[in-house]
């Protein structure tokens, strides 16, 4: 009845990139796990933060004026209404936590604007 939410396990039941998969919710918090590889695209969420941490790899947040660079075990948090992008050279595994009902490109869209509430 009681079961953990195995996060390895997880990330084996799909391959898609930039196509985030919803695991948990806590309150209106939802926490979705990702694979990126490549670039995604220049975009903002105007209305909340959004936090990543990487599990797997590594990855880059740029913004007009600097850049990040997470690797395994470090978290950063994107404040609202700052543009960026997300980058991986390789596949990077990534747990993102925003609010129910965040669309992934904002107000971007396009091809890579993921499905709400995928969850695995």
């Amino acid at each position: 009845m009681y079961q953990p939410i195995n996060l390895a396990e997880k990330l084996t039941r799909f391959q898609d990139h930039w196509a985030p998969r919803v695991v948990a919710e806590m309150n209106d918090t939802q926490f979705k796990l990702a694979k990126f590889q490549g670039e995604f695209v220049w975009h903002v969420h105007e209305d909340t933060d959004e936090v990543f941490l990487v599990l797997h790899g590594e990855m880059e947040i740029a913004f007009r004026d600097g850049a990040v660079t997470l690797r395994a075990g470090e978290m950063f948090v994107v404040p609202k209404g700052r543009e960026h992008i997300t980058r991986a050279a390789s596949e990077c595994q990534v747990l993102l936590v925003e609010p129910r009902g965040v669309v992934n490109t904002g107000e971007a869209g396009g091809e890579l604007t993921a499905a709400q509430d995928a969850w695995i």
